[in-house]
């Protein structure tokens, strides 16, 4: 059974105080930190960079989650394992290959991921799914975070969990965008095991709100009903 992990977004963190608000997220039980790197291009939006992965790192054990939205990240990915990523997470929608990301990814030690925004069909990345670590499906359109989470999502995250199975391939399935205490357990029902969640953990007291999401991944991971 693959270990249900919560994954804070930073993206959602006040950074004035960011050291602060990830001591909070490692006191709540979060094994995770996600990163979001945005280019401007990829998506409207601009975000994180190879600086503040480097400085993350050096504040934190946590693994580092880094999801490259950006149109190249075949560029980048040497910079972002120096700079301390432990996972990094590419679009299959991106202009690189992705035969050629996985391999160079994969060369440098780092936890592979591919993730696919909420209209590019599941089927596409079957192929993949023996080769990465992670598959991130969307559960909004990305590049800003606060959206409320497309149902039509449940489908395609049960989907996947099922190719995962029934093939008997070791590939965590995150998911971002719209997480609340509702929707988290939607999707760890439907075969979720990675969380990212902004919004839910960082607006209120970060330490308190991943205790309350610990919760509910421990619960569902053992089987009880919530």
């Amino acid at each position: 059974m693959r270990q249900n992990i919560l994954a804070p977004s930073i993206l959602a963190a006040d950074c004035a105080v960011l050291g602060e608000q990830i001591k909070a997220i490692e006191n709540g039980g979060a094994k995770y930190v996600h990163i979001d790197v945005m280019d401007g291009v990829f998506v409207p939006s601009l975000s994180f960079g190879i600086p503040v992965v480097s400085s993350v790192r050096r504040i934190t054990g946590l693994t580092l989650d880094v999801h490259l939205m950006i149109i190249h990240p075949l560029k980048y990915i040497r910079s972002f394992v120096e700079a301390g990523a432990d996972s990094i997470t590419f679009h299959y929608e991106s202009e690189d290959d992705p035969d050629e990301l996985i391999r160079v990814i994969r060369e440098t030690g780092c936890k592979v991921g591919m993730s696919v925004r909420p209209d590019t069909r599941i089927e596409e990345i079957y192929q993949y799914l023996d080769k990465i670590d992670m598959l991130l499906i969307m559960t909004v359109q990305p590049g800003f975070g606060g959206q409320k989470y497309i149902r039509e999502s449940t489908m395609r995250i049960a989907q996947a969990s099922n190719y995962i199975s029934s093939h008997k391939l070791d590939c965590d399935i995150e998911v971002d965008g719209g997480i609340t205490e509702e929707t988290v357990r939607i999707v760890l029902e439907v075969g979720a095991n990675v969380i990212v969640a902004g919004s839910a953990i960082f607006k209120g007291d970060a330490e308190s709100n991943c205790r309350k999401y610990m919760e509910i991944l421990n619960s569902t991971q053992k089987g009880e009903v919530l």
